[in-house]
């Protein structure tokens, strides 16, 4: 691989000379920006970016852990993240912990070994010891989806609560009252959030919580599979909300494979708005906002992060959700109007 001082021998100049017209350091004649040029381009040299970086003290860099990049929830919020990034001159190195807690952690001391300017955290879990590990963290930093407490960090986050309040009025305002949920993990705070709002809409509408339908699930579609096959065996409900359009996938995949119609016996709400929802038929009756925004509403924060460290306290985005009507609800068959 050619280095600074072969482009110097090739162009007969100074290595000194090289290094300003690479730098723009200093102004050079046209004549011997010419000879650089050439040189470079015969030699297909490449500079490089530890030097530079350790001589500019950035890497112009951003990190992003995720938990699972299959998810297309995550893969639209990188998009958003590099997006915003690659306007403004940076990078983005993506690290997936596959849903691991001990391998977030790895990757992030890898992330901060390279001297990451910047770093956006979609969280896996809300372990003590990962929470111990991002509160050590003095490179700028915003967390999506989730406040970790004790993480002195900016954060933008859709509002959970009312978004799954909104999901699931909106199966009570059709008539519905035999409405169940599956939630995500009962340890997530996420998860915690989702499941008040339904609580809160089910008590607004003068409808009795019935715990044998509420089930717990992780946040995929097998899950959200799995979770389904449970509640439509026998008494089953009218309508499932599923704390994120993966579970409402599997929940339509069940459905179908049990012959029972959607929505004309049984209505499926889901959250996030993924393009995934739009496109699975029936299309998904949703509500959240664009995924891929809130990547570069996140990224945003995190560069005027970098370029004033110091401009006041943590800021906190809470974004407010859209219900989106599509074709997975309706109004509440004649079939479950006797219920209680």
């Amino acid at each position: 691989m050619a280095t600074i001082k072969d482009v110097a021998a090739l162009a007969g100049i100074s290595y000194t000379t090289v290094s300003h017209v690479l730098n723009k350091t200093r102004p050079v004649s046209e004549h011997v920006r010419l000879k650089v040029e050439a040189a470079i381009a015969e030699l297909d040299y490449v500079p490089s970016a530890v030097a530079r970086s350790l001589k500019a003290r950035s890497t112009a860099t951003i990190g992003l852990l995720v938990p699972n990049s299959v998810n297309p929830y995550f893969a639209e919020l990188a998009r958003g993240i590099e997006d915003c990034c690659e306007r403004n001159g940076y990078c983005v190195i993506l690290c997936n912990s596959d849903d691991d807690p001990l391998k977030q952690r790895s990757y992030l001391r890898v992330l901060l070994e390279k001297r990451i300017d910047g770093l956006v955290v979609a969280s896996v879990g809300e372990g003590a010891d990962l929470i111990s590990s991002l509160a050590c963290v003095r490179t700028p930093m915003v967390m999506v989806d989730r406040d970790l407490p004790g993480v002195d960090a900016d954060l933008v986050r859709i509002d959970h609560e009312l978004g799954a309040y909104l999901a699931t009025r909106h199966l009570v305002d059709l008539g519905h009252r035999a409405i169940a949920c599956i939630t995500g993990p009962s340890d997530t705070s996420v998860a915690q959030m989702r499941l008040a709002g339904y609580r809160r809409a089910l008590e607004e509408g003068g409808i009795a919580l019935q715990s044998r339908w509420v089930v717990s699930s992780d946040f995929t579609s097998p899950g959200g599979y799995q979770a389904a096959a449970t509640l439509l065996e026998g008494e089953r409900p009218s309508a499932i909300f599923a704390a994120n359009d993966m579970i409402g996938i599997g929940v339509l995949r069940a459905a179908a494979e049990r012959g029972i119609s959607v929505p004309g016996e049984l209505s499926v709400v889901g959250f996030d708005d993924i393009q995934m929802s739009r496109y699975v038929y029936p299309a998904l009756t949703t509500v959240g906002q664009s995924v891929r925004q809130l990547g570069e509403m996140a990224a945003g924060l995190l560069l005027r992060r970098i370029r004033e460290p110091h401009q006041g306290a943590v800021e906190h985005k809470i974004v407010a959700p859209n219900m989106v009507v599509r074709e997975s609800t309706a109004r509440c068959s004649d079939l479950f109007t006797d219920y209680r």
